[in-house]
């Protein structure tokens, strides 16, 4: 049998995924784990370095996160399902890398100039959230990736991989493949809200484990054109969120395109599309929750699968970790 190429991405244990994570990343998992050897990281580290409060909550949240992963389609019997913190091999990598990355280098990736301008002055933020683009490189390369699935917004972080692989193996010899990014076709889903992308953090999500009542609640909430006060004038289908959403969610595509015309047009109003996309939204969600009624009901599976993820994870880790010493005659197995 051909070796498949080994595919590296995951998420942080946070909370339950909503739809925006199923249109930026697992619609594109699904695809990808038929012609990938997927590794599929829960990143209970990198959540540490903006909740590290949070500690209590978190083997619930790793508990869910594998949960919301099944129940939408990726299968642990094809994949891997690994846990960070079970991988020690990629603590060991982060710091050999910390060692050929520069500090500034670090400090332009964008994502991590938004999260500390956040947290303002910079005795706010740790050592460990302006590491983090390292330790996210050592995700990739302790397992010699050579795909890695991001939106536009995250390809800074693989554009660190490959330059830290390709600074490694000019200084060392060849050791580490140099990882290549998949785009994303669509990174970020709008929020209900209709100013920014969904987000836990903004509460503008519809999640993955919402309710039909709570589906139907937060659609009907959902910003529209707010230049439109009454049905009967024309309205702007562009950039709106519920059309957005529909063009997704609504596989009847000729009441979609009737929609737009009849919207345009002021004849038709908000409640009656809403309404729709409310159904339809429900009808993709409705085989997810049969599934994740399923999963809680043999709860005590889902750890028996991270843990057998992350020993064959480790397995390969180890044998990567080795090969890097080995190149950097750091290697002192027996003195």
């Amino acid at each position: 049998m051909e070796k498949k190429d080994i595919l590296v991405t995951g998420d942080r244990p946070t909370g339950n995924l909503h739809l925006g994570h199923y249109v930026g990343t697992l619609e594109n998992r699904i695809k990808l784990q038929d012609q990938f050897d997927c590794f599929f990281l829960i990143a209970d580290l990198h959540m540490l370095t903006t909740h590290n409060e949070r500690v209590d909550e978190l083997r619930l949240n790793i508990e869910s996160l594998v949960i919301d992963w099944i129940s939408v389609g990726l299968d642990p019997n094809n994949s891997c399902f690994y846990l960070q913190s079970l991988v020690p091999e990629i603590n060991e990598l982060t710091l050999l890398l910390s060692m050929i990355c520069s500090v500034p280098r670090v400090q332009r990736i964008p994502t991590l100039k938004e999260k500390t301008s956040q947290l303002g002055d910079n005795e706010n933020y740790s050592v460990g959230l302006l590491s983090y683009p390292i330790l996210m490189s050592a995700d990739i390369l302790i397992f010699n990736a050579k795909k890695v699935p991001v939106g536009e917004d995250q390809l800074s972080h693989v554009e660190l991989a490959r330059e830290l692989s390709r600074r490694f193996n000019s200084l060392y010899g060849y050791t580490i493949t140099e990882p290549e990014p998949l785009i994303s076709e669509f990174s970020r889903l709008v929020g209900i809200d209709g100013k920014s992308k969904m987000s836990k953090s903004l509460n503008n999500c519809i999640y993955l484990i919402d309710n039909q009542e709570e589906v139907n609640k937060k659609v009907m909430k959902m910003f529209t054109d707010p230049n439109r006060t009454s049905p009967d004038i024309p309205g702007k289908v562009e950039g709106n969120p519920v059309f957005i959403y529909h063009d997704i969610f609504n596989q009847n595509k000729a009441e979609v395109d009737e929609f737009k015309e009849r919207y345009k047009k002021g004849k038709i109003g908000d409640v009656e599309v809403k309404k729709s996309l409310a159904k339809n939204i429900n009808v993709f969600l409705e085989p997810i929750r049969e599934r994740r009624s399923q999963l809680k009901k043999n709860r005590s599976e889902i750890f028996d699968i991270i843990i057998d993820g992350s020993t064959r994870a480790r397995k390969l880790a180890k044998e990567n970790i080795d090969r890097i010493k080995d190149s950097m005659k750091i290697n002192f197995k027996e003195i």
